[in-house]
């Protein structure tokens, strides 16, 4: 609930060096005219109520503006990159970008920028002035906007909804960019590698990696970082701290990012959807890797031999053909192997396990390759072809023995 306010909310504070300031009693907002303070009183109010998620304007023309974060609707178009904007305003700025017009400098590291407001943000930077503090706990921030998507993290409100999918989000921008991976967009390309991204930040994030900038150290161990959220997820590795749990079953992660796929084992959901066909991935990752199944894609190259692999882990495995390297052993018999998923097969000798059958006579395999050699046996499949004669075979070791017979090579 927002404190009701009358006209004797309106504090004049007339001594502020050469300024004066008049400042808003129910948040402490200060203006420099009087009928600034008096457009802002309407947010207290609610005079001018957004119907779609409660927010109050300051006037009839800034409900109309913000309206149109509900309805998409983006009258203004850049006519050079065809961007569109719910304001002039905001198109006027964006032109700037094309002229590339930034007459505000900062006095202390050169920064310019193409508008005086941010000017003014950036500058507490240098400062470290963060006046808009949290009420529900101890965090503060330079910007009310800032504040105002923080506070969202404590009601839990998400009022920016896909209408592709269930998701929904705290912040337009996040919906914004969840769109992109419905429609495949990627604008922020790398110009260094052609590198493509659907969000800006990802953009900056990735450029670390060409500069080899990371500034954000351990002071456990000599490990860096490029980013602080990395460096804090990283501490949890020295800490052991795991505060994100799953309501369902009571299993804990050290990243929220972790926690969200998790829950998807449990819901079943799976939004990232193949536009090229019919399958569906709980993880954008796992989609952006079937992509390159369409594509042909195979960006994982061995330095060794020129192999090209789809998946990076592919060819991590590859990388022990050159190497000799079989890390997976088996704590029964000491045999070794380069890939988990060859442990995992070879541990059914041990158990017994026969978890792949049979649909046609139930019989049971330790292994899916053996059920499918099996299964000629009732299909009549023979797809290992002679080509010196008309000969086939349902496996390929019956195709190498009868080569044999044209070699006269002897076993």
């Amino acid at each position: 609930m927002k404190p009701e306010a009358d006209s004797n909310d309106i504090t004049e504070h007339p001594h502020d060096d050469t300024s004066r300031l008049y400042f808003c009693t129910v948040c402490d907002k200060r203006y420099r005219a009087n009928y600034e303070l008096v457009a802002h009183m309407n947010t207290h109010t609610g005079k001018y109520k957004c119907t779609e998620c409660g927010k109050y304007c300051q006037s009839r023309a800034a409900l109309r503006v913000h309206s149109r974060i509900h309805s998409g609707e983006k009258p203004f178009e850049c006519n050079v990159c065809s961007k569109r904007f719910t304001q002039a305003g905001s198109l006027a700025v964006h032109s700037g970008i094309h002229r590339e017009e930034k007459p505000f400098t900062c006095h202390m590291c050169d920064k310019a920028f193409n508008k005086s407001g941010n000017l003014y943000q950036h500058l507490r930077l240098h400062s470290g002035e963060k006046r808009y503090k949290c009420h529900m706990c101890d965090k503060a921030f330079r910007f009310s906007s800032s504040l105002s998507r923080h506070l969202r993290v404590h009601s839990g409100e998400k009022k920016y909804k896909c209408h592709m999918c269930d998701e929904a989000f705290s912040q337009s921008g996040h919906l914004n960019s969840h769109m992109r991976l419905h429609t495949g967009e990627e604008p922020y390309k790398c110009h260094l590698c052609d590198k493509g991204f659907n969000d800006p930040g990802h953009l900056s994030k990735h450029m670390r990696v060409h500069v080899g900038e990371k500034s954000y150290k351990c002071h456990l161990c000599d490990k860096a970082f490029s980013k602080s959220g990395h460096l804090n997820s990283h501490m949890r590795v020295h800490t052991g701290d795991k505060p994100y749990k799953c309501h369902v079953c009571d299993k804990a992660f050290s990243e929220p990012s972790h926690l969200k796929k998790h829950i998807r084992v449990h819901t079943g959901e799976k939004p990232y959807k193949c536009r090229m066909c019919d399958k569906a991935f709980s993880e954008s990752g796992h989609l952006n890797t079937h992509m390159r199944l369409h594509t042909g894609d195979r960006p994982y190259k061995c330095l060794v031999c020129d192999k090209a692999f789809s998946e990076s882990g592919r060819l991590n495995n590859h990388m022990r053909v050159h190497t000799g390297d079989k890390p997976f052993k088996c704590d029964v018999c000491d045999k070794s192997f380069s890939e988990y998923r060859s442990l995992s097969r070879h541990m059914r000798v041990h158990t017994g396990e026969k978890p792949y059958k049979c649909c046609v006579c139930f019989t049971a395999f330790s292994d899916s390759g053996h059920l499918n050699r099996h299964m000629t046996v009732h299909t009549g499949d023979k797809p290992y072809k002679c080509d010196m004669c008309d000969k086939a075979f349902t496996q390929s070791g019956s195709l190498n023995n009868h080569m044999r017979v044209h070699t006269a090579e002897k076993p």
